[in-house]
């Protein structure tokens, strides 16, 4: 079973997840002859420690892809570590970058350069994360602004059958009162005094009247 020395988890499709592989290659044997041979100044010897780290950096390369990049599983690129700057500078120099990513997809990155894919991976997703959210907010509002058109349907008729029971109580309150009225103008009105004296009267003959029946 091949384990890869690194996986970076990754926000994928339907809440998943799927990993970058990043694996770490220390050829530190061609390019000490490299650069062995650039300090003797030997053009054959540095033509050779040349091909063979270029051909060290292609196995590598190879081995990641096929080991640990695995589609839908995994990123269908992988990352190919190299710890020491120099060393990645010189793979840089040799075109390296551009030929391992169209033959094998895999990346070059040196310790500068992998803490800033990291950071841009970072902030690639925070923004993918941002804007989803945007979008729930947005359906959120649209869901809001639904509901108030149902309110406000609603408190539109409310608004309605107040104003009909208001016209119902005034027609009452106001057009019977005043027929009322008219029609007591022809009776003397009592005092206050009088009037409740007299309906407590009336009332207390009832009660008496009622009490002499049952008798």
């Amino acid at each position: 079973r091949n384990v890869v020395e690194f996986a970076i988890r990754l926000p994928g499709g339907d809440d998943g997840a799927v990993y970058m592989p990043i694996d770490s290659k220390f050829p530190l044997d061609p390019y000490q002859n490299l650069l062995n041979a650039r300090d003797l100044g030997e053009a054959a010897q540095i033509q050779a420690a040349t091909n063979a780290l270029t051909q060290r950096l292609k196995s590598e390369a190879k081995d990641i892809h096929e080991k640990y990049i695995s589609p839908p599983h995994t990123t269908d690129f992988g990352i190919l570590f190299l710890p020491i700057e120099g060393l990645y500078a010189e793979v840089v120099q040799l075109g390296m970058v551009e030929e391992l990513q169209r033959s094998y997809r895999i990346n070059i990155a040196g310790p500068t350069t992998m803490a800033a894919l990291l950071n841009s991976l970072q902030m690639g997703f925070r923004t993918l994360a941002v804007q989803k959210r945007s979008v729930d907010v947005w359906n959120v509002l649209g869901a809001v602004k639904t509901e108030f058109m149902k309110f406000e349907q609603i408190l539109t008729s409310t608004q309605k059958k107040l104003d009909a029971a208001y016209k119902d109580l005034d027609t009452l309150v106001g057009t019977r009162t005043r027929v009322i009225n008219r029609k007591l103008q022809s009776v003397t009105a009592l005092s206050l005094t009088e009037a409740d004296s007299y309906l407590h009267d009336t009332a207390a003959g009832g009660m008496l009247e009622s009490n002499e029946e049952e008798i």
